[in-house]
């Protein structure tokens, strides 16, 4: 479709699936906000969202239970976008803020904070934003080589980066008293307990900001796919456009990271599930971005049902460890190393 210089193009399944991904995220948000100690059914829970549900209903909803929510619902949507920019850049399904160290210095910068300076919350919400950007822009210039960054090189610098940053972690934490070890031991787990509006909405102005720039630079991304020599030909100005897309990428992971803390696995899971579900070539930051957002509320929803209270980085850990599992186990039975 086309309205003067702006062409669309319109793909039924995607638009299918995007659907279905936010129907998901926005149910089980709903049920979200009427699990607790005072449950709701999710009819009432709609109404009192409406504005018409009793005073102590809508209290609860939307004072106590709505920020929590809302937070699982942008952390998800960041960290999908996050996964699908990056696994995009290195062409590589492992190539995710997970693996690749960013995460694990925002948790670095957190736990500096918490064990060291002895911050509140303000201080390890910046701490862990300036973790992830200085380690992307380490591991930016040591990947830097010939005018350039590959993506290839990138992920290997990352996965290095990752693991002495690991180190690092694991040497405070065994150095820190035991309450302010078991502080940090449970933020690293990546948790929605105790959300409020002071968590969400950071969050959300963040989002405003970074999410019309990722998608701004999707076009860039797709054709950047194709091989540097191919997108150079076709225009697209490859290192100020990767350039770019690690920064919005970073900038996803800190606030996301910054919110709810490391939540393993949505941002390496959910682009691969969306290309899936999706059936078409090269990433597609929407639908990432959407199933991650219904992967870490869906998380949230079992951790508040099971039977014994868990952090929602416990849930999505055992998920994404099976879901790697499987994309492994896939790729050995069709040869690939």
């Amino acid at each position: 479709m086309r309205a003067g210089a702006l062409s669309v193009r319109w793909e039924p399944r995607t638009a299918a699936v995007c659907a279905a991904l936010a129907a998901v995220a926005l149910a089980a948000a709903v049920f979200v906000l009427g699990t607790g100690d005072f449950p709701i059914p999710a009819g009432e829970v709609v109404r009192a969202l409406a504005g018409q549900g009793d005073q102590a209903t809508e209290f609860i909803v939307t004072e106590l239970r709505l920020p929590r929510a809302l937070t699982g619902l942008l952390a998800g949507l960041a960290l999908g976008l996050s996964g699908a920019i990056f696994q995009s850049m290195s062409r590589n399904p492992l190539g995710s803020p997970d693996l690749i160290g960013f995460t694990t210095g925002a948790a670095s910068g957190a736990l500096l904070q918490i064990l060291v300076l002895g911050g509140g919350t303000a201080a390890i919400a910046t701490g862990s934003a300036l973790g992830a950007v200085l380690t992307a822009l380490a591991v930016y210039l040591l990947a830097y080589r010939g005018g350039g960054v590959h993506g290839q090189r990138l992920v290997l610098v990352g996965v290095g980066a990752a693991a002495m940053l690991e180190a690092l972690n694991s040497y405070l934490i065994t150095r820190a008293e035991l309450r302010e070890a078991y502080e940090a031991a449970f933020w690293l787990t990546g948790s929605l307990n105790a959300r409020s509006w002071e968590h969400a909405v950071p969050l959300a102005v963040a989002m405003a900001v970074l999410v019309p720039a990722a998608l701004a630079f999707g076009g860039h991304l797709r054709m950047g796919e194709l091989g540097d020599d191919a997108a150079q030909a076709l225009g697209v100005p490859v290192q100020r456009s990767r350039t770019a897309l690690v920064v919005v990428g970073v900038g996803l992971v800190a606030a996301a990271t910054t919110a709810v803390g490391p939540v393993p696995f949505v941002a390496l899971a959910a682009p691969q599930l969306a290309r899936r579900l999706t059936r078409r070539t090269g990433p597609h930051l929407v639908a990432a971005g959407l199933m991650g957002a219904a992967l870490l509320v869906v998380g949230d929803l079992i951790s508040l049902r099971l039977p014994v209270a868990l952090p929602v980085g416990v849930v999505t850990g055992v998920l994404g460890g099976l879901y790697l599992v499987w994309l492994l186990a896939g790729a050995g039975r069709r040869g690939r190393p």
